[in-house]
């Protein structure tokens, strides 16, 4: 049985962990050759080598979302050894939550940094590969997102609004080369258990949270890396400009939504 992606080749970011590395394995299970824009070499490398036996083919080249320079070379190496670039997934993010706080309390230099690294990379990223993509005659581009660039915070305001505004920018390379059959969506995680997520976020916090979400549970980087697949591949050849929330359904109900659940979790 042929494979989705047989014969396509793809540059993730930040690919060495948590939903980038999901990505990763998923488009390298069907069959794309799989560039892995990190930092860590070495460590990359090691993944590659994991996944030989299973006829996977990944290989890592260097990214360093605070170093400009490594944004072309990256590039340029992904498109040299696979001979071009038909998907591209944005994976890179970060946030600065001791510092991103609201309006006024919080650090004004966190959220243009915050701004400059996330939209920036997206921005950058894209700007280097969609020439690539043109000589291919198309291709797909899927920026990794946040529910939080949908809904607002009472903190965290320069890690929404970089979001949101990835959002935006997803729907202008959309629009802008359509007709050069290149595809550009987001897909926007919620709460998600990835490393990271888990070693900074208090046990009270992520109840708090899943009490606004209808499944009832954090979302896995294997979720993600499904909706990311799809939108990938052909079988979503007719989607562009589409802003793809994977949150449980976060958002989706009343403000009384979570004070119902949990009195029904304490039996009252």
């Amino acid at each position: 049985m042929a494979k989705k992606l047989e014969g396509k080749t793809a540059l993730v970011t930040s690919a060495t962990r948590g939903i980038g590395l999901a990505c990763a394995l998923a488009l390298a299970r069907e069959g794309a050759k799989v560039a892995m824009g990190v930092r860590r070499l070495e460590a990359a490398q090691e993944i590659c080598d994991s996944h030989r036996a299973e006829g996977w083919e990944l290989f890592p080249v260097y990214f360093d979302a605070l170093r400009k320079e490594s944004y072309a070379a990256m590039v340029d190496a992904a498109a040299e050894r696979t001979g071009g670039i038909d998907i591209l997934v944005n994976n890179f993010g970060m946030g600065l939550p001791a510092e991103d706080l609201d309006v006024v309390r919080g650090s004004e230099e966190a959220f243009f940094r915050i701004l400059e690294l996330n939209l920036g990379s997206v921005y950058r990223v894209s700007r280097l590969v969609i020439p690539h993509m043109r000589k291919r005659g198309g291709g797909s581009i899927v920026n990794i997102s946040s529910i939080g660039g949908l809904i607002p915070d009472v903190t965290r305001t320069g890690y929404g609004v970089s979001k949101a505004a990835i959002n935006n920018l997803t729907c202008q390379i959309a629009l802008q080369f359509a007709r050069d059959g290149i595809r550009c969506n987001a897909v926007l995680p919620g709460l998600t258990a990835t490393d990271a997520a888990l070693d900074n976020m208090p046990e009270e916090f992520i109840r708090s949270f899943l009490s606004h979400v209808p499944l009832n549970r954090m979302g896995r980087p294997e979720d993600i890396a499904g909706a990311v697949l799809f939108l990938a591949g052909d079988d979503a050849s007719y989607i562009t400009g589409h802003i793809l929330d994977v949150a449980g359904g976060y958002g989706l109900g009343t403000p009384q939504y979570a004070d119902v659940i949990r009195r029904q979790g304490s039996g009252t």
